[in-house]
């Protein structure tokens, strides 16, 4: 039998000095409560109560054990109250984990400006080392995780924070040196700089996009960052999140490549546990995060 229970059936006990009336303020049966305190001796392994006909007192080891168990309820109704008001408030560790690319973009600055915001609240921030399995951050004791994927797994919850705009790609000197693309196809005779996670393009929007396995491969690496300077160099075409290389489109370094046809945004999404009950630092982060890309548009690019 559970020794909480046990435990507080006892404790009642001697705070009102009776089977009934401990009975009558848990709301049981005098013979319940009797049997609790029994179930507890035998447990402990010594008498903690004198019963008479009238009345019930504690023995010595009673008065003692007695003392011991309301610390221990006390103490524990105390942490739940904590823990549950620590639920309700924005603060304590938030632990998040998303892949290198976007952790490293703007993803980063968004997490740096809602740490700033919320000094009340430790962030926790890993980048890269994520299972194919969605829920596995959970288990790893992450609150928050990030994909730029569509997510259909009910062990967890969701929330778009933003859409992510790509842009193809190359640099003057490259485009001079072997031509621009006419058609997506052209694709398959160009030198191509290669996240080693995107293997495969997508270029245009809804039925007229078609997917382009790349398999002329002249640069590949996990980081986007260093495609970038790749595609400045001129070694090749690439699809870029528009963000990092906007300063280069700008500036006339990198060239949109097909820009009638474009390439489809990235969703961002977020996701955390279970359940109806968010916590509160989670609930505020979230929210952070979709008004800070949403009050951080990136400029278009005009040809």
């Amino acid at each position: 039998m559970d020794r909480l229970l046990l435990m507080h059936s006892f404790v009642t006990v001697a705070q009102v000095g009776s089977f009934s009336g401990a009975a009558k303020k848990l709301g049981s049966s005098g013979s319940l409560v009797s049997r609790h305190v029994a179930e507890l001796e035998r447990q402990v392994g010594v008498r903690l109560v004198n019963r008479t006909a009238r009345s019930v007192s504690l023995t010595e080891p009673g008065q003692r054990y007695a003392e011991f168990a309301a610390r221990i309820l006390d103490e524990i109704e105390a942490e739940d109250a904590g823990i549950a008001q620590l639920h309700d408030r924005a603060e304590g560790t938030l632990s998040i984990i998303c892949p290198k690319w976007i952790g490293s973009l703007d993803l980063g600055d968004a997490i740096a400006a809602f740490s700033a915001a919320h000094p009340k609240i430790q962030v926790r921030f890993e980048l890269g080392g994520m299972s194919d399995r969605t829920y596995d951050f959970l288990d790893s004791g992450f609150d928050v995780a990030f994909h730029t994927r569509d997510l259909r797994d009910s062990s967890v919850r969701l929330k778009k924070i933003s859409s992510l705009p790509f842009v193809l790609c190359a640099s003057k000197t490259y485009i001079d040196r072997h031509g621009a693309l006419a058609h997506p196809n052209d694709l398959a005779t160009h030198d191509c700089l290669v996240h080693v996670n995107d293997p495969v393009w997508r270029i245009g929007h809804g039925h007229a996009s078609t997917l382009h396995k790349i398999r002329n491969i002249a640069f590949s690496s996990n980081s986007y960052i260093a495609l970038q300077k790749a595609a400045v160099h001129g070694r090749g075409i690439a699809l870029l999140p528009q963000r990092p290389v906007y300063d280069d489109l700008v500036s006339g370094a990198l060239q949109v490549l097909l820009p009638d046809l474009a390439v489809p945004d990235r969703p961002l999404y977020a996701i955390h546990g279970p359940g109806k009950d968010t916590p509160r630092k989670v609930s505020v982060f979230l929210d952070f995060l979709a008004e800070w890309f949403s009050q951080n548009p990136i400029p278009a690019i005009r040809p």
